[in-house]
């Protein structure tokens, strides 16, 4: 009986009302989102956006997935956060998207449509009238020959760039009119924005006016205009691609190349030649970001020889900061060390320290100037060079490359070593003591207790974190950036790379720090490339784990 109520109480008209009303809230608050982002010209971000929305409503109201409820949340986040952005990378990599290609071609059709050039008409003196109400008249004048406008509101300060123009009419000017006194200058200041939106049109004639100068209006037309797919020019020119446009100023056809991105005046056949124009905008050039890291040795080059340096990189941190931790996990937990607690509060101090500021202190110390450990360096070996005849350098711990990363490696140590030491202070406490116990009955030595008791049994527990260690320092961008941000150097790369680079910090340096702007489809090419290396490399690792597990079972 109380579970029939309970069913008649969940399946109530209030609950039913307040379930579906909560879902539709949600529904029309993503797709007003999605509506907003799509006006913008944003396609991706809406489609993910009802992808989502639409499982979760799914989910979360049918019965049938109620068990996937709890699960959702997850899956939701790795698509968001995982699986999109793996294949948004994906598909940038075969565009040609970059800091000189960032609008679409209908973006780039748009802001050439807005260019404007000098036509017939010549230059005319502006002045402009305050009439009643706060309203303005604006009177031309050319020579003998004056035009004026009625009595109109200008509206002073921002004026948004995509507000639209507004066309006027200008007429012949009263001797009153003719006679009024002209605002001062900084009232026209005031109103140059407005007055930058306005289209005098000239009676009589197909002059139109726009503003030039703060004193002055010009005769002024639009200088292309778009023209049709498969139409023809007068002199027999073919329109062959969509989005064209026909430059009235050099009276010639004006078409996207979809193979560079820019726009290009084009020749007798239609085709696009000579000298391209900015802006660029996106178009999908296939393998051509692989083909240009393969292709090229100044890429490639650099690329092997940074990637080899992450491997070792994140292996030897690994191996470094686990045989810190556990010696030091072995100390702490030995019975007869007295302050025991003390030290471990000690050893733990820098995992609580937030890294950026650990290395901000470490980038100051290491400072090959002014740096403490420099200074102590000199103290101690330049009376000991002295010496012998010889004079002490110090090390130049940013210039050299070998240092930097013998500096990176210190660094990296000392920030790692208290994670290993915590996961070997837990393990080693769930190793028996009766197996200590039964060796030191055996005459062993605590190096042979370390080989063959405390290592095995703590190595196969640690190794999936072991794993997740060597990922993460695989792609350690915070270190490399706060610390040497790639440094030194490499000269003869044409892409910025230096010998501290990891994989992860050259990517970033292609996509934002590239000479002629940011290459960000060569950047995802690469980021493409990462991401099958760290995955095989995982999956080695996996695999080897797997096999030595399997055998000691």
């Amino acid at each position: 009986m109380e579970t029939t109520a309970a069913g008649k109480q969940s399946s109530s008209p209030g609950r039913f009302a307040l379930k579906w009303g909560i879902v539709a809230l949600i529904v029309l608050v993503n797709l007003y989102a999605d509506v907003c982002m799509y006006l913008n010209g944003d396609i991706v971000y809406p489609l993910l956006d009802i992808i989502i929305v639409g499982l979760g409503v799914y989910v979360f109201t049918s019965k049938k997935m109620y068990a996937q409820r709890y699960a959702f949340p997850s899956v939701a986040g790795m698509i968001a956060f995982i699986i999109f952005p793996l294949v948004y990378t994906v598909y940038i990599s075969f565009t040609n998207y970059s800091g000189d290609h960032i609008m679409t071609v209908e973006d780039a059709m748009r802001y050439h449509l807005n260019a404007v050039y000098r036509s017939e008409g010549g230059d005319y003196d502006l002045k402009m009238i305050a009439s009643d109400g706060g309203k303005y008249q604006i009177m031309v004048t050319q020579g003998d020959s004056s035009y004026i406008t009625d009595p109109v509101r200008l509206e002073s300060g921002v004026i948004a760039p995509e507000a639209k123009r507004v066309d006027l009419v200008l007429r012949e000017p009263s001797d009153a009119e003719k006679a009024a006194e002209g605002a001062q200058l900084k009232e026209v200041i005031s109103h140059r924005l407005s007055l930058q939106k306005l289209n005098l049109h000239v009676p009589g004639g197909k002059v139109v006016l726009a503003m030039s100068g703060l004193r002055q209006f010009s005769a002024e037309s639009p200088r292309f205009t778009p023209i049709a797919k498969g139409s023809k020019l007068d002199d027999g020119t073919p329109v062959l691609v969509d989005n064209a446009l026909f430059d009235h100023e050099q009276k010639k056809l004006f078409v996207p190349n979809m193979d560079t991105g820019f726009y290009q005046y084009a020749g007798k056949d239609g085709l696009p030649e000579g000298k391209t124009f900015a802006p660029g905008f996106r178009v999908n050039i296939g393998f051509m970001n692989y083909i240009k890291f393969f292709g090229n040795k100044s890429i490639r080059a650099p690329f092997a020889q940074i990637f080899i340096w992450t491997v070792v990189f994140a292996g030897f941190t690994v191996f470094i900061t686990l045989a810190i931790g556990m010696v030091l996990a072995c100390l702490v937990q030995w019975q007869f060390l007295a302050g025991r607690g003390v030290y471990r509060v000690l050893l733990i101090l820098p995992y609580a320290v937030p890294s950026f500021i650990s290395i901000l202190v470490f980038k100051g110390l290491f400072n090959q100037n002014f740096g403490e450990i420099n200074m102590f360096l000199n103290m101690i070996f330049g009376p000991i060079y002295s010496l012998f005849g010889a004079t002490w350098s110090a090390p130049e711990w940013f210039t050299n490359p070998w240092l930097a990363r013998g500096m990176i490696l210190i660094v990296n140590a000392w920030l790692g070593y208290p994670y290993m030491m915590i996961l070997c202070m837990g393990l080693l406490k769930s190793i028996p003591d009766d197996l200590y116990e039964a060796t030191a009955i055996e005459g062993a030595s605590p190096l042979q207790n370390l080989r063959y008791i405390t290592l095995p049994l703590l190595l196969k527990p640690l190794a999936p974190l072991l794993i997740a260690s060597f990922a993460f320092n695989f792609n350690n961008f915070v270190l490399i950036q706060l610390l040497t941000k790639g440094g030194p150097d490499i000269i003869d790369s044409t892409v910025p790379a230096g010998y501290t680079d990891l994989l992860v910090s050259f990517t970033y340096r292609i996509a934002f720090e590239g000479g002629k702007g940011n290459d960000y489809g060569l950047a995802a090419a690469i980021a493409t490339l990462i991401f099958i290396l760290v995955g095989f490399l995982s999956l080695i690792q996996l695999r080897m784990i797997r096999q030595n597990n399997d055998g000691r079972v």
